[in-house]
């Protein structure tokens, strides 16, 4: 499965900007002819969060159906990032992915709410696992801060996934965290780990970049800088099986003693 990881520097608060600026970036992964594309975290809005009321995209209807568009334009899957999705309880950090084929194969929203960067104050957790699948690949996505919590990465794992996709908006100051986080998660959980952040600042904010593919073995395949730009990586499936069977971490488990 190729890769394409579009680490794009998103203009704070400015939908229409950041929409043709990620197809330009599309377009030129393309050419690179990858199998899934993946955006970044609130990549049509950054954390503008005092405007989101007005930003946020209704029930996501103009995210799902740029996506759909551009997977079946584009004949390429996207993990499409995550959109700051209005609904009638509030609004929720929310991640789209869709199948070549313009169909929506999964939604999940940020289960985990950074109270660092005031998340807590405008939008509204998630409750759902975010499991799907691609070609018949056992996948999750989760969100930035949610990294944090091996023990929500551990349940996707231990429901299927092999792949575990990131998008996060992860500041530059906790860099080295970012990277041992991931590393550790890859390592941990016997799967590839492919995160994609944003690059660039915003007012309060300066991101890493440093968007990463890892292997089951906890190896970087690819690893970008601090810029703007699109990273490309291969996933051999082969590896998760070949890690499993010679250090078997989920036929040793005891989960009747952990919780």
């Amino acid at each position: 499965m190729k890769i394409a990881l579009i680490q794009l520097d998103i203009a704070f608060g400015d939908v229409d900007a950041n929409i043709a600026r990620a197809e330009q970036f599309i377009q030129e992964a393309m050419k690179q002819k990858p199998d899934v594309l993946v955006l970044p975290e609130l990549w049509t809005t950054g954390y503008d969060l005092t405007r989101l009321n007005i930003l946020a995209d209704e029930e996501g209807n103009d995210t799902k159906n740029l996506l759909s568009k551009w997977a079946t334009t584009y004949n390429v899957h996207i993990v499409g990032g995550s959109i700051a999705k209005k609904n009638q309880d509030g609004v929720t950090n929310t991640l789209y992915t869709f199948a070549k084929d313009g169909t929506c194969a999964g939604e999940y929203s940020k289960a985990h709410l950074f109270q660092l960067m005031n998340e807590h104050l405008y939008l509204q957790a998630g409750d759902k696992q975010g499991l799907f699948q691609l070609d018949n690949v056992p996948c999750a996505s989760v969100i930035c801060y949610d990294i944090r919590f091996p023990e929500w990465i551990r349940t996707h794992t231990v429901n299927g996934a092999t792949v575990l996709f990131v998008v996060a908006e992860w500041p530059l100051p906790r860099l080295a965290h970012w990277r041992t986080l991931l590393i550790s998660r890859a390592i941990e959980n016997q799967c590839y780990v492919v995160a994609c952040n944003r690059a660039g600042s915003d007012p309060n904010n300066t991101f890493a970049g440093h968007s990463l593919i890892i292997d089951p073995w906890g190896e970087v395949v690819v690893e970008g800088d601090e810029q703007e730009g699109v990273l490309y990586g291969t996933l051999d499936f082969s590896k998760i099986d070949d890690v499993r069977k010679g250090i078997p971490v989920f036929s040793d488990r005891r989960s009747e003693l952990y919780f």
